[in-house]
């Protein structure tokens, strides 16, 4: 197939956090590759990453919820925007482009859809029984590409038979530790941390689906058994203002607001543990970008997160069970010479990821094998 001829338009409305990254990841590689490549998007941290490699973003207003008063607006712009860049592919990115980019193209194009996690996760009830009839109803226009075998098995699980690929989440490993600090030391002097802390660090956007709310609820065992804990929450987000009260009155929590992602790798660096307290993933990123850099991980039994091999490197616990959480965390600061040791096997175990095959490269995979097709 001769690359330079095709063009793929990623369109996602998830502009912060993991996502954007993600699509970062794809399209630096597309373009090596040779193809054109534009992003429809609203804006945000995706939209600069893109304007940073040069790709044309196109915009594409739409809410992160969906809305029945505006996804017929969302769907019919995102339809212009189709036929006014000429994809030869279109790439969906997150639940709100899925919905609106499979009822917009309907199958007239060849069409990828990325979850990176289901639709129904976030809902309950009648919701949730209406997102899974949709997933059921949408996969018949589109390849679904899960990010964790979890993932896949989750879509077949509620009666999803389309086609559904597993692509797992990856990081390019050299770049990622490239340009981070070269030890803890280092990290600590750059951000002002004393060598005595103990340091845990939970980089998400804080949002339900990221359980900071679990985590401060744990974190008053967790500082009781070690009072030298310190608790660094990286990110931004709507429930911001929420948990800033929820944590009135707890101590040594810190937040640091949205910053950029060298920010929250050199905090990684510089921790002791870093913790994934979510409700529900596709695959997170950050476990994997915490592993890569030696760090030993406490997250929660989400999809992904048992995936990759990272042994004592990662410790996992029961979704939204504070005290579980707490003495996961108490256990690992408790013992340097353990935590030592897992750090070990977690970067041997970013080593043996570097050797893998991008997803980058399974990606543009698929596409090949969907265009010979169409």
């Amino acid at each position: 197939m001769d690359h330079a001829r095709r063009r793929v338009l990623h369109v996602s409305q998830s502009t912060e956090t993991g996502v954007p990254y993600v699509v970062d990841d794809y399209v630096r590689r597309q373009l090596e590759a040779g193809w054109e490549v534009a992003v429809a998007c609203p804006g945000g941290t995706l939209a600069a990453l893109m304007r940073g490699l040069g790709v044309e973003v196109l915009d594409w207003p739409a809410a992160r919820e969906p809305d029945p008063r505006l996804l017929p607006r969302e769907v019919a712009g995102l339809r212009r925007v189709v036929r006014s860049w000429g994809p030869d592919l279109v790439h969906l990115h997150s639940a709100k482009a899925g919905l609106a980019g499979r009822l917009a193209l309907r199958g007239r194009l060849p069409t990828v859809y990325t979850p990176h996690a289901w639709s129904w996760l976030a809902a309950q009830g009648r919701t949730r029984r209406a997102a899974q009839a949709w997933e059921r109803l949408g996969s018949r226009w589109s390849v679904t590409c899960c990010v964790s075998e979890s993932e896949r098995a989750e879509g077949r699980a509620v009666g999803i038979t389309g086609d559904l690929r597993l692509i797992p989440n990856d990081v390019e490993v050299g770049a990622l530790r490239a340009g981070a600090p070269v030890d803890r030391a280092q990290a600590r002097k750059l951000l002002e941390v004393d060598d005595d802390v103990q340091l845990v660090v939970c980089c998400a956007r804080l949002a339900h689906q990221k359980g900071q709310d679990v985590l401060l609820r744990a974190w008053p065992a967790v500082v009781a058994a070690e009072p030298q804990a310190r608790l660094v929450l990286v990110g931004g987000g709507p429930d911001e203002e929420a948990l800033r009260r929820q944590a009135r009155g707890v101590e040594h929590v810190r937040f640091l607001g949205d910053a950029p992602r060298e920010t929250s790798v050199a905090w990684m660096v510089a921790s002791d543990v870093v913790t994934c307290p979510s409700r529900y993933e596709g695959m997170s990123l950050v476990p994997i970008e915490a592993g890569a850099l030696g760090r030993v991980v406490v997250a929660s039994d989400v999809e992904g997160v048992r995936e990759g091999g990272w042994g004592p490197a990662r410790v996992v616990v029961p979704v939204e069970d504070a005290d579980a959480l707490a003495g996961a965390l108490h256990q690992v600061l408790a013992d340097p010479a353990a935590r030592a040791e897992a750090e070990a096997v977690a970067w041997a175990c970013g080593d043996d990821l570097a050797q893998q095959p991008r997803a980058a490269d399974r990606v543009l995979e698929l596409y090949a094998e969907l265009l010979g097709r169409a």
